[in-house]
């Protein structure tokens, strides 16, 4: 089984979503704050804005919510593989987990990076983070101030994209949950696992995806 999950199965824990029309897209332009070249152009801009999302990953009112829960019951009590691909940056989907090993039966793929962790400029060496990124923070490789935030921004390759295109090729079903269909390559993943030819495709939204004609249910 693979399961996607998007922005939309985070906003009952109160982090907003990106493409609605009260999104953060709304109201920030993706080219200043979510690209290589803006980080070039203007780093504090887009750390300060990354700051602020990981600053909200540390409300105490911020936590899992029911169906973050689910999908942990799920690793826990489905008996099959199971691949959970998140474009989701945010820490839920662990924290549902509390924390335990997976198993060799389940994987979580952030594909899109992950706001709790940072990343050397130079080396490309990962480390957790849940501090703000300051002008003079310094990273634990070479020490110098070249930290980024782990995130893909536009015009970036995504993570575990071998892993994830393999999975979709094997598995006999696919679910798709709160997101809008409308980023790459993650709106293509249902044509995917059509073009297999062997597993049954499920949109769980609140409103129909971009893409929700191509699933079977």
């Amino acid at each position: 089984m693979v399961v996607l999950t998007g922005a939309g199965i985070s906003r009952e824990s109160g982090l907003d979503t990106f493409r609605d029309p009260d999104g953060i897209w709304s109201r920030v332009r993706l080219e200043d704050v979510a690209t290589a070249e803006a980080f070039r152009r203007d780093p504090a801009r887009v750390q300060a804005f990354y700051n602020a999302r990981r600053a909200a990953l540390r409300d105490p009112a911020i936590r899992p919510n029911a169906a973050h829960l689910a999908l942990a019951r799920l690793e826990r009590e489905y008996p099959g593989e199971v691949f959970l691909v998140t474009q989701n940056v945010d820490n839920l989907h662990a924290c549902a987990l509390e924390g335990k090993k997976i198993g060799s039966n389940f994987e979580l793929l952030p594909m899109h990076g992950e706001l709790t962790k940072v990343r050397c400029a130079e080396t490309d060496i990962v480390y957790d983070w849940m501090e703000d990124i300051k002008a003079d923070s310094q990273c634990a490789c070479c020490y110098e101030t070249n930290l980024r935030p782990h995130i893909v921004w536009f015009g970036e390759m995504p993570l575990y994209m071998d892993k994830i295109e393999h999975a979709l090729q094997e598995c006999d079903s696919f679910i798709s949950i709160g997101t809008s269909g409308n980023v790459y390559p993650a709106a293509g993943f249902v044509q995917q696992v059509k073009f297999a030819g062997r597993g049954k495709t499920i949109e769980l939204n609140m409103e129909p995806s971009q893409g929700h004609s191509l699933f079977d249910e």
